[in-house]
């Protein structure tokens, strides 16, 4: 799967190049292709940014040099172009769902904003998505693409060597995720659970299942809503959800 990420700050997604990522890099499951938005302007200083039409404080990213940008990429007015993200905090939430629908793309194309947003001419004309990885605002879209990156990425096959590294996680399941535990069993008067060392694999499997549904009551109970809804609960988990619904 290839990214492509369009920024002023390319230096930034260095971070990237370490762990998991790295390895995925080093293997071709993932490639991540920056460039840097300065080199397609056309003023002689480099300049990428205006003031707003209409006043108003801050400045604006032009539209000629992001064009030129995405242009050098491939014609994203193709029908066959590569979906185009624009990491903006008026978007769309980022979930899991999203993530996993991301994930079945061949290739991405990310566009990170500064400054107060890029010209509505090139959303218009070239974003597909718009995505945002949370209510709040940060300077600029580099740490939202990089988060995108990190959470598509893996998902993807041979990342993380199985999907069952992240079929159990936090919100994959529309659960959250159970406790962890590895050794000592017993650390200073603090032991693991007896049921994870009895090798009783059902049992394990039925005593994460109701950790899990006891978390996220407590800690998100909208989300145990939308789990019902999109979910046929087994009898086992209706069993457990009675349990715990009304304390």
């Amino acid at each position: 799967m290839k990214f492509n990420v369009l920024t002023l700050f390319p230096e930034m997604f260095d971070s990237l190049s370490h762990s998991i990522l790295k390895r995925a890099q080093e293997q071709e499951l993932i490639e991540i292709n920056t460039l840097n938005i300065r080199d397609f302007s056309t003023n002689k200083h480099k300049k990428v940014d205006d003031y707003p039409y209409g006043g108003g404080a801050g400045m604006v990213m032009k539209i000629q040099p992001v064009r030129d940008a995405l242009l050098s990429i491939a014609n994203h007015s193709s029908e066959n172009s590569s979906r185009v993200v624009y990491l903006t905090p008026k978007g769309k939430v980022f979930n899991q769902k999203l993530a996993c629908e991301l994930a079945l793309e061949d290739e991405l194309t990310l566009l990170c904003g500064h400054y107060e947003g890029i010209d509505q001419r090139i959303i218009d004309e070239y974003v597909t998505d718009e995505i945002s990885i949370g209510d709040y605002v940060l300077t600029g879209g580099e740490l939202p693409a990089m988060v995108l990156i990190d959470s598509v990425a893996r998902l993807r096959n041979g990342v993380l060597g199985q999907n069952v590294s992240y079929e159990d996680e936090s919100h994959y399941s529309g659960l959250l995720e159970y406790a962890h535990y590895t050794r000592p069993s017993d650390f200073e008067g603090k032991k693991v659970p007896e049921v994870l060392l009895s090798g009783n694999h059902q049992l394990i499997e039925e005593y994460r299942l109701e950790e899990s549904i006891k978390l996220t009551l407590k800690r998100r109970p909208d989300m145990i809503k939308k789990w019902q809804k999109n979910h046929e609960l087994s009898r086992l988990e209706q069993k457990i959800l009675d349990k715990y619904i009304d304390k």
